[in-house]
């Protein structure tokens, strides 16, 4: 019988701690057309009722929603 293992996210599992730049939604640009949400690798970026929302806990800064907006409604702004 094969152990089921669920992984539940936490203190231990934020990797922000990663990242030297964020991208950061400009609310006037964006559609809220979700293609920002389909692309992140980590799922940390969410479509909700005030538009795109992003998890900086585990958002690690790969900056691909960046790439992939249409409307060009991200910015990028250095980590401090």
């Amino acid at each position: 019988m094969k152990k089921e293992i669920v992984v539940t996210p936490g203190p231990m599992s934020k990797t922000s701690g990663w990242r030297t730049q964020k991208p950061v939604v400009e609310k006037g640009a964006c559609k809220k057309c979700g293609i920002c949400v389909k692309v992140c690798p980590d799922g940390c970026i969410a479509l909700g009722p005030d538009g795109i929302e992003i998890d900086y806990d585990y958002c690690k800064g790969c900056l691909i929603c960046v790439t992939e907006c249409p409307f060009k409604a991200f910015k990028v702004v250095e980590e401090k």
